[in-house]
């Protein structure tokens, strides 16, 4: 896909992904917008070597598939949305997002076709990566390991654990993308507890470290993968400034928005809005 093909599909992923979380009554809407670009990005984008990521929808669990560990778990919805889109279960399962009986959970859930790992808590998907990458290392394949966090999530100790193990075992094999939106459950990031800067902490832990300034353009975005894929024997964090609720005028950089729903009538104004950009 073209840049403007990209931007196309971002606009149907944020139309999805907010009707199944009305629809649900559950979602964290600034968190599920900052991270769609991303996300199109693995799946959808393309570098001048290869696909950015190696999957079959036919065929999830192919031998020579790359995996994707969405750490940042409150964004399930957009990750599901996409599944969907590329058919590795039917859209209309997004209408049964967070109900009992569903695999649709509110966060990744490994019983959903093309979803590599179950995520629960903050924190934890660094690690998980981290064995998929030392794994695939050890059996001397070619595989690629992608995790999607939260800047909220660097104040678990257990991420930089994490850290210092793939940098110790060279794990090139492993990209960390860090949606860096500033923003948590009810407050800003910073106001929390200051992460510093992410930049020095993952340098510090002896990873290459690229940053993209806005996280919502799709070749800056496609630039730092192509980049990353030619790290030699360090794991590459890629820094990625975003704003929460990206694509809704009224909810962009807005807390309020960040562990809620758009209600009804809120939905019926943005989605015209956004199949005008598909």
């Amino acid at each position: 896909m073209n840049t403007k093909e990209l931007e196309q599909k971002a606009a149907l992923i944020r139309v999805d992904s907010l009707k199944a979380t009305t629809k649900a009554s559950f979602g964290h809407t600034g968190s599920i917008m900052s991270v769609v670009e991303i996300l199109v990005a693995l799946y959808y984008g393309k570098i001048s070597i290869r696909d950015v990521m190696l999957y079959d929808s036919e065929n999830p669990g192919w031998e020579d598939q790359d995996y994707l560990v969405l750490s940042k778990s409150n964004a399930a919805p957009a990750l599901y949305s996409i599944l969907a889109d590329l058919g590795f279960f039917h859209k209309s399962d997004l209408k049964y997002l967070s109900q009992i009986n569903s695999n649709l959970q509110s966060g990744p859930f490994s019983k959903v076709p093309g979803v590599s790992a179950t995520v629960a808590s903050h924190g934890h998907g660094l690690s998980i990566a981290l064995g998929l990458a030392l794994s695939l290392k050890a059996d001397r394949k070619n595989n690629k390991v992608f995790t999607v966090m939260g800047d909220k999530e660097l104040q678990e100790g257990q991420v930089w654990e994490a850290a210092m193990a793939a940098a110790n075992y060279n794990l090139s094999n492993l990209v960390v993308f860090v949606d860096n939106n500033k923003i948590q459950a009810s407050s800003s990031v910073i106001s929390g507890m200051s992460i510093g800067s992410i930049q020095d902490k993952f340098e510090g832990f002896g990873w290459n470290v690229i940053q993209v300034l806005d996280g919502h353009n799709f070749e800056s975005i496609l630039t730092a993968v192509e980049r990353a894929f030619k790290s030699n024997r360090k794991p590459v964090c890629i820094w990625a400034h975003t704003v929460a609720g990206k694509g809704i005028d009224f909810a962009e950089g807005k807390v309020g928005y960040q562990k809620s729903v758009l209600s009804e009538s809120e939905l019926s104004e943005v989605i015209p809005k956004l199949n005008d950009l598909a």
